[in-house]
């Protein structure tokens, strides 16, 4: 499969999941839901996300990540939005998301502006989608020819802002980066996406940063052992180690690209990487534990698949 083509796949994927991982089911959704209600909305949201753009490069990957995580917890409800209380401590100050989750200024930058032109019309919920829609646009632009537009699909859009948002069921329900195969499958399982699919939307790891804390257990006392996790290949565990030092605080700010030769642009190093044993996360280089998963890495490696 060429690049063009993963990028479409994933793109198609992508929609698929986060249109129907809420509590509105697919059919409610619509394509241009606010053609007439508040009809520049898509137009304001990608605009913000531009401004981000130009002045930081990794927002596309941080407006993603926040869609993802938004979804699979309570559905693709904007509760990953949601600010804690006194009494509660909502999505966003859990750990997979405090403090890792960027890109809320973008979002609130767009909140803003529509509701000044259609107060109370657009929710947050589509505000994410539209957002995470644009960052990926944005990527493919960038990987494939800056001249051709990118590939551009639509979203459908109508989804109702939740509120209720709970730490522990973001803890509960979102991957972590330590899970072996068979937890990660169970994960995405749940959430009705197959293996195959699974180890597609991995290929979006080929962009964005990660903090240390998310994958330090690979490089010091791995498994309750001295030394590092021997399926990490040596050369990068050590530059890894320079950059983050065992005993240096893991909430330091400090943020690792998830490829660093690759920064920024969704391509297929990211299958490359895991087959040379270059995964960053545990989840990651567990996809290399199985004949199935290993055999389509493979193929998308080769660039031959399909």
């Amino acid at each position: 499969m060429s690049l063009k083509k993963l990028c479409y796949c994933l793109s198609l994927l992508l929609v698929m999941v986060f249109s129907c991982q809420n509590g509105t089911v697919h059919s409610q959704l619509e394509v241009g839901f606010y053609r007439n209600s508040c009809r520049f909305a898509e137009f304001i949201v990608r605009d913000e996300v531009r401004k981000a753009y130009r002045k930081d490069q990794g927002v596309v990957a941080d407006l993603l990540r926040m869609h993802f995580h938004d979804c699979f917890v309570r559905g693709c409800d904007g509760s990953v939005l949601i600010d804690s209380t006194p009494t509660n401590k909502a999505e966003k100050d859990s750990p997979p998301n405090n403090p890792s989750l960027k890109g809320f200024d973008v979002l609130d930058n767009a909140k803003a502006r529509l509701e000044a032109v259609c107060r109370g019309v657009v929710s947050c919920a589509d505000i994410v989608a539209f957002a995470a829609r644009y960052s990926v646009q944005i990527v493919f632009i960038i990987s494939m020819d800056m001249y051709t537009g990118g590939l551009a699909y639509d979203v459908p859009a109508g989804r109702k802002d939740g509120r209720i948002s709970l730490a522990s069921e973001a803890l509960t329900n979102i991957p972590s980066p330590t899970f072996n195969l068979n937890q990660l499958t169970q994960s995405f399982a749940s959430k009705g996406l197959t293996q195959e699919e699974m180890v597609t939307l991995s290929g979006t790891h080929s962009i964005g940063r990660a903090h240390c804390s998310a994958f330090s257990n690979r490089l010091y006392n791995f498994n309750g052992a001295s030394g590092q996790d021997r399926s990490l290949y040596p050369i990068y565990a050590a530059q890894l180690k320079q950059q983050c030092p065992q005993g240096s605080k893991t909430d330091s700010g400090v943020a690792v690209p998830m490829n660093p030769e690759s920064v920024g642009y969704l391509d297929l190093s990211y299958y490359l990487d895991v087959l040379d044993s270059r995964g960053l996360f545990t989840s990651d280089q567990s996809l290399l534990t199985s004949s199935k998963t290993a055999y389509q890495l493979n193929q998308y490696a080769s660039n031959s698949f399909l």
